[in-house]
């Protein structure tokens, strides 16, 4: 078997798991906060229920510069936001929701302007309990709030 065989049947098994892996993550109600032009930073926010423990290990979109998942909360009376180290607990069966004023995505070094209406492509780097780690496509429509997209 020639090398260019092996590695295609590698990369075919390589897809199926990545496959399987993002069939057991189920994201609802996801939605990115609009921006104006000069704007640098916005919000994504979403309910991410996995099957199996996983961990949400990173996040990128074409239209920031820097996008990670952070987390707000009070700090001696004060709010204050930081990113995730190591990732974000998605424990099989809960549903995790990433929502203004807790956990979220901060999308930083806006490219430009996100009008409301548009749609906002956001990849999800999930990691399992194994280590093998999947990607999950999203488009997120661009939304004032998180109202229009509850059902």
């Amino acid at each position: 078997m020639t090398l260019q065989k092996l590695a295609a049947i590698a990369a075919l098994f390589a897809g199926i798991a990545t496959s399987a892996l993002a069939q057991t993550v189920e994201v609802r109600d996801a939605w990115v906060r609009t921006s104006v032009q000069g704007q640098s930073a916005t919000g994504a926010f979403m309910t991410i229920t996995a099957r199996e423990n996983t961990r949400l290990v990173g996040v990128a979109s074409p239209v920031a510069g820097v996008a990670e998942v952070h987390e707000m909360k009070m700090d001696n009376g004060v709010m204050k936001m930081r990113a995730v180290e190591g990732g974000l607990a998605l424990p099989a069966g809960k549903a995790v929701e990433l929502k203004p004023g807790g956990y979220h995505v901060m999308l930083m070094d806006l490219k430009a302007a996100l009008p409301k209406g548009s749609t906002v492509p956001v990849t999800l780097l999930l990691k399992d309990a194994k280590g093998a780690e999947s990607r999950v496509e999203l488009q997120l429509p661009v939304s004032t709030g998180a109202m229009a997209h509850k059902h």
